[in-house]
């Protein structure tokens, strides 16, 4: 945590299950077009990127499925939790991700939201997902490493 204070990072949420249900071949930084109840309610803390994803539309990206709760203070002019909400990118980034996502088959998922100098910023990622035996292969290294680091710490005491 104090790692990301230092970057000036403020990290909103996660999405943890992105590189184990997907390859994340290429990443991005991307700004979010967010309405101030929204930027409220991710400053406590609260937003999920979870099962979101992102797609194009009439050349513009958007960020599909992202929850950022209601803002409680906000009252009338509140937002929609579930809506769709544009990720801001410059035009070559987006031709360039819609040509990859158009040939090659891949997708765009948010792997993490977080404040960099007060606004809101989006790191987006091409990804391709994963079969059931990938998956399979992921956990069964990870299982052996966490093994075999008890084995050590066993031996050396």
């Amino acid at each position: 945590m104090k790692q990301n204070l230092v970057l000036g990072r403020k990290i909103i949420c996660l999405n943890r299950k992105a590189s184990f249900n997907y390859f994340l071949l290429e990443t991005l930084e991307a700004g979010i077009a967010l309405k101030g109840s929204e930027v409220k309610s991710l400053r406590d803390g609260k937003g999920s990127i979870a099962d979101s994803y992102a797609l194009d539309n009439n050349g513009e990206i958007f960020l599909i499925n992202s929850h950022i709760p209601l803002y409680r203070q906000s009252s009338y002019n509140n937002h929609n939790p579930k809506g769709d909400r544009k990720l801001l990118l410059k035009k070559k980034e987006i031709n360039k991700l819609i040509g990859r996502i158009n040939q090659e088959g891949l997708t765009i998922i948010p792997t993490k939201m977080y404040f960099v100098k007060g606004k809101v910023k989006v790191e987006i990622a091409v990804a391709k997902g994963k079969k059931l035996y990938d998956k399979r292969q992921v956990k069964k290294t990870k299982d052996w490493n966490r093994e075999k680091a008890r084995l050590l710490s066993k031996n050396n005491k």
